[in-house]
């Protein structure tokens, strides 16, 4: 087995694994932008969200431009796109699961 891969794909996954990075990821979804658009959608103090989109430079999922004296970032790959999309549609199934579950439960102490 290529371990090498299997860690590439696991720094992969680190790198998505905070919410703030899923919420920069979703806000360029909806197209490019500025990291002074970026401060004003998520309502945060730019340092915390500098930091989280150099994690995303670091392992090529995001990429900046830059234009004049402002930087442009953008999704380096739209599959991420659906990345984000199948991700929701496991957490939208396992709320389902969870809301079955608890119904049977009530149903029982009835």
């Amino acid at each position: 087995m290529n371990l090498d891969i299997q860690q590439f794909k696991a720094d992969f996954f680190k790198a998505l694994a905070h919410p703030l990075r899923i919420k920069i990821l979703e806000i360029l979804a909806q197209g490019d932008k500025s990291v002074n658009e970026i401060l004003e959608l998520l309502e945060l103090e730019g340092s915390a969200v500098s930091q989280q989109l150099s994690i995303l430079r670091s392992k090529n999922i995001v990429i900046g431009n830059k234009e004049g004296n402002r930087v442009i970032y953008s999704l380096r790959d739209p599959a991420i796109i659906e990345l984000l999309s199948v991700a929701k549609k496991i957490f939208n199934n396992h709320l389902i699961d969870t809301i079955t579950i608890l119904d049977k439960v009530n149903e029982m102490e009835k």
